[in-house]
C-alpha cells in the first residue's frame, strides 16, 4: 500500500498486519540471553542518521533535569550533550554494552521478550527512548504499557527507528512491512496500550551519507530515521512545550530564484538548484530509446538539493529507494529530470566531470552542521502542552 502525502498509511493496513499468526515470530526463536551474550560494541546508524536522532532527542526532551530510561539500551544512549540529567538509567541484554555506554548513571540486564514488566515504580521517569530496537520486541503492547505505568503523567516515550536490524531476531510482521507500514505499526502500538496521548511522528531520509562510512561506496545515502513518540496521558502545568525537529534533509529553497536560473542553464552549464558545473553525459546505446542527442549534462553533484529532497519526494509517492538527478538537453534547451536509485547511477557515461560537484563535503555542501545542535528555528510546530 502506497502512503498518502504525509506518509503514513491508513491504520486499519497496520492493524491486519498485526492480526497474523506469525507476527512476532522470529528466524531464530532460541533463547535471547545466548544471542546477544556476545556484546556489539558499535554504532548501529552511521554518523548523520546518530546527529539527526540527537537533534530530534534535544528538541523533545524539554523537562528540567529529567530522569531518562534507555529502553533495549546498547553502548550509546543519543542524548544531547548539552543537556544536564539528573539520572539516566539503561536496561538492555549486554552487561558489556552498558558498561561502556557513557551516558548511563545506572543499568539493569533483562530480556524484555520473557518478561516485559519494566523493574521500577510507577512513575519514575520523565522520558523513555528506544533507538533501532523496537523491531525485536515480540510483545510490543505489554511493553508500551508498562512504558506508560513507569512514565510520570505529561512524560514523553520516543521510539526510534531505521532499515537496519538483526535478521535472526527481528520479528515478521516488522521484516515484511514496507517502511511506512512500520510507521502505523508502531502506531499501533502505543494506541493499543491505552496509557498515551495521540502519537506524532517524524521522517528524515536524502542526507549525503559519510564519506568515512562502511557503505560510502555503496552509493546510498545516509540512513533513513523514522520516528513515533506521544507523551502519557495526564495534564502537566508550567512546562516548555516541546519542539519537533524539522527533517534536515528537506531544505528551504527559493524556487524563483531556481526557476530564474533555470532560464540560463544554457549560458553557465550549472545545476539551477546547486550552481554546480554540470557534467557532460554520453548517451546511451538504448534500443527502446530514440535519443535525438549524443550528448546531455547533468548535475552529478551528490549534495545537490534537489537530489537530497529527491528520497523523500519519491518515498511520498510510494517509490522507495529512488531520488532523481537534474539534466538539461542542449539541443532543446529545456530542464528535466533523471531517476537514479543510487549515487553511483550514470556515472559510467560521464565525458567530463567537475571535480567539485563529486566530492565536496556535506559540511561544505551546508547540508548537515556537526558542530552544534540546531538553534529553535530548525524545528517546526512545538507539539502544545501535555494533553489529558
Amino acid at each position: 500500500m502506497s502512503p498518502s502525502p504525509d506518509g503514513r498509511t491508513d491504520p486499519r493496513f497496520a492493524k491486519a498486519l498485526l492480526q497474523r499468526d506469525d507476527a512476532f515470530r522470529r528466524e531464530d526463536e532460541s533463547a535471547d540471553a545466548s544471542f546477544y551474550q556476545q556484546p556489539r560494541l558499535v554504532s548501529h546508524l552511521d554518523r548523520t542518521a546518530l546527529n539527526t536522532v540527537e537533534r530530534l532527542v534535544a528538541g523533545l526532551i524539554v523537562e528540567d533535569d529529567p530522569v531518562v530510561l534507555d529502553l533495549m539500551a546498547s553502548v550509546d544512549s543519543h542524548l544531547p550533550s548539552r543537556r544536564r540529567f539528573s539520572k539516566v538509567t539503561g536496561l538492555g541484554m549486554n552487561e558489556e554494552e552498558l558498561r561502556a555506554n557513557p551516558s548511563l548513571t545506572d543499568w539493569v540486564v533483562k530480556d524484555l521478550n520473557a518478561d516485559p514488566t519494566l523493574p521500577f515504580a510507577d512513575g519514575t521517569f520523565d522520558v523513555v527512548l528506544n533507538v533501532v530496537s523496537v523491531e525485536y520486541l515480540t510483545r510490543p503492547v505489554e511493553v508500551f504499557e508498562e512504558v506508560g505505568r513507569v512514565l510520570k503523567p505529561g512524560g514523553i516515550f520516543l521510539v526510534v527507528f531505521s532499515t537496519r536490524w538483526f535478521p535472526p531476531k527481528v520479528v515478521r510482521v516488522w521484516e515484511d512491512a514496507r517502511e511506512e507500514e512500520r510507521l502505523g505499526i508502531v502506531e499501533a502500538f502505543f494506541r493499543d496500550s491505552g496509557a498515551f496521548a495521540s502519537s506524532e511522528y517524524f521522517i528524515s531520509m536524502g542526507l549525503p551519507r559519510p564519506e568515512d562510512d562502511r557503505y560510502f561506496s555503496l552509493g546510498v545515502p545516509s540512513d533513513p530515521i523514522f520516528a513515533v513518540f506521544a507523551e502519557k496521558k495526564g495534564l502537566v502545568l508550567d512546562r516548555r512545550n516541546r519542539l519537533v525537529l524539522r527533517d534536515p534533509a528537506q531544505l528551504d529553497t527559493d524556487w524563483a530564484a531556481v526557476q530564474a536560473r533555470k532560464e540560463h542553464v544554457g549560458e553557465t552549464m550549472e545545476c539551477p538548484h546547486c550552481q554546480q558545473r554540470l557534467s557532460k553525459w554520453e548517451v546511451p546505446d538504448d534500443p527502446c530509446i530514440d535519443w535525438p542527442n549524443d550528448f546531455l549534462y547533468l548535475c552529478f553533484n551528490d549534495f545537490c538539493p534537489f537530489v537530497v529532497r529527491g528520497w523523500r519526494y519519491m518515498w511520498n509517492q510510494g517509490i522507495l529507494g529512488t531520488s532523481y538527478r537534474y539534466l538539461y538537453n542542449p539541443l532543446k534547451g529545456t530542464s528535466t529530470t533523471v531517476p537514479i536509485r543510487g549515487l553511483a547511477d550514470l556515472r559510467p557515461g560521464i565525458v567530463e566531470e567537475d571535480p567539485a560537484g563529486r566530492f565536496r563535503s556535506a559540511i561544505e555542501a551546508g547540508l548537515v552542521d556537526f558542530s552544534a545542535l540546531p538553534e529553535v528555528d530548525d524545528y517546526g510546530p512545538d507539539l502544545g502542552p501535555a494533553r489529558g
